[in-house]
């Protein structure tokens, strides 16, 4: 009866070890606590909201560690340990926004699982009144969820076996290089690239004249591509607040949302001086053009949305150096924000600055996010890169023999069989997911199919804005809310680990 339980002694025991790490960081936030005390409702119920989880958290993991025997993971152990690690983060994440009654236990559940998995999708309004702590944690569990909470857990303590098995299970799924051999090596320089830039955005925003508080709370979700804002208008607000500095605020956050989603192993073959990163890997190629192209296409859209072409021709006379400067640089902000998963916002993409053409276009770049081995989500650039290389194959093969063999190579290497059908099973699953989630919504609520889909493209995208406003979304029926949670998770892991969960045989 023991070996049959082996598995689930073994994922208790390591899930009580993630625990306690969870803990020790829900006491984090006391020193925004201490430092507010008195002011904007910092105070003992805030103290309180995150020490009560804190010790629980603790308590709980110390509890599962003691009581189950460690054992080797495997895969499929990983996969489990990982998606029910990142489901227990949000059950004691989401205690601090109950205990202070900024909401019920399932928005505040809803909004610890879009901060830990940088999806970004808010059920909380009034963020401008809000004690100073919360939305520090919101940007700290995006932080956290970046480059993934595993990851944190197995530089921080883990040492033991199966560790490669856990990384793979939260780390995306295709083959990438390490920066230097040995698991604890690598995640030491994800985390040292990572730790790096959000301090240098952190100060390059201070020097943009943004208020320390804010600066730190956003370098924490750009880097992390999550998008939390600790104010309702998002990046918006500065512009609208009359700040001096909102365009050098808007560009600052656009360069290091950009950075967040390069995978950073390109970072550091940079920062160790190999430039040729910029240029030798498809993956980076595909990226930029695509930014470059999808940023014309938005500006193009706003200029026929405002008046200021004529039949797509550009009128010349109509249009001003101001028109050109503020389209570009809020359709570049939005076509990085999206493609990256952050979720920031300078104007509403359902609003009239943007035309019907560049809505749709969201919604197509939802689905391919950002680089591989980044923070960002979605698709992955890479695997759109391939299934491109993959149909250009067959049409080639069409035209020359239909028995010809021909392997699909990238950046000259040949990509295995295995990973090709990986690929295609995935995209299959998330159309699923999407589709799935998009009925849901139509059915259980008064949005149409359009806004229906945007709504779990954002989810299993990890993307946050869609064409459901925040009060629309606090307000949805909560089978749509756990539609969207299983989503955003399986987003973020992959969906493979999510599925395994409902798999029987694979608990035994």
């Amino acid at each position: 009866m023991r070996n049959r339980f082996q598995r689930i002694f073994c994922i208790a025991h390591f899930l009580g070890h993630l625990l306690q790490i969870l803990g020790l960081v829900l006491l984090i936030p006391l020193v925004v606590v201490f430092i507010r005390w008195g002011q904007g409702g910092d105070g003992l119920r805030t103290a309180i909201a995150f020490v009560v989880p804190g010790v629980g958290c603790f308590g709980v993991g110390s509890f599962l560690r003691s009581t189950f025997v460690p054992g080797t993971l495997d895969t499929t152990s990983s996969m489990l340990m990982c998606a029910l690690g990142w489901i227990m983060a949000s059950v004691f994440g989401a205690l601090p926004f109950v205990i202070t009654r900024e909401c019920n236990y399932l928005n505040a559940y809803f909004e610890a699982m879009s901060g830990f998995t940088t999806t970004g999708i808010t059920v909380l309004s009034g963020l401008d009144r809000m004690p100073y702590s919360i939305l520090f944690w919101r940007s700290l569990t995006q932080w956290l969820g970046g480059i993934g909470i595993l990851s944190f857990f197995l530089m921080v303590t883990y040492r033991g076996s199966g560790a490669h098995h856990i990384f793979g299970a939260e780390s995306h799924k295709i083959a990438s290089t390490r920066p230097r051999p040995g698991l604890y090596n690598t995640l030491v320089i994800l985390w040292s690239i990572y730790i790096l830039f959000t301090f240098v955005c952190a100060l390059a925003l201070a020097l943009a004249k943004m208020p320390g508080f804010d600066a730190v709370c956003h370098s924490l979700t750009a880097l992390s591509t999550g998008g939390f804002s600790p104010h309702d208008a998002s990046i918006e607000f500065y512009r609208l607040s009359g700040h001096v500095h909102y365009r050098a605020i808007e560009y600052t956050l656009a360069f290091f949302m950009l950075l967040g989603g390069i995978n950073f192993l390109v970072h550091y073959r940079l920062l160790t001086g190999d430039f040729k990163a910029l240029w030798d890997n498809i993956e980076i190629r595909y990226w930029g053009r695509m930014i470059a192209i999808f940023t014309l296409i938005v500006l193009v859209d706003h200029w026929r949305q405002a008046g200021l072409l004529r039949a797509w021709f550009i009128d010349l006379e109509t249009i001003e150096p101001g028109d050109v400067e503020r389209g570009f640089r809020s359709g570049l902000f939005q076509v990085i924000s999206i493609l990256t998963s952050t979720g920031y916002s300078t104007q509403d993409i359902g609003s009239s600055f943007f035309g019907e053409l560049s809505r749709q276009l969201f919604l197509v770049m939802m689905v391919i996010g950002g680089c591989v081995g980044s923070t960002s989500g979605g698709f992955k650039v890479m695997r759109i890169a391939i299934l491109n290389r993959l149909v250009y194959r067959e049409v080639f093969k069409s035209r020359v023999s239909s028995r010809a063999s021909l392997d699909l190579v990238i950046d000259g290497k040949a990509v295995p069989a295995e990973e090709v059908q990986r690929i295609g099973a995935l995209f299959f699953a998330w159309l699923g997911f999407i589709v799935v989630g998009g009925a849901i919504t139509a059915l259980l609520s008064n949005h149409g199919a359009l806004a229906s889909l945007s709504g779990m493209f954002s989810a299993v995208g990890n993307i946050g804005p869609c064409y459901i406003s925040v009060q629309e979304m606090i307000a949805m029926n909560p089978l749509v809310k756990i539609t969207y949670l299983i989503g955003m998770l399986a987003g973020r892991l992959e969906i493979l680990p999510v599925l395994l969960l409902f798999s029987r045989r694979a608990w035994r």
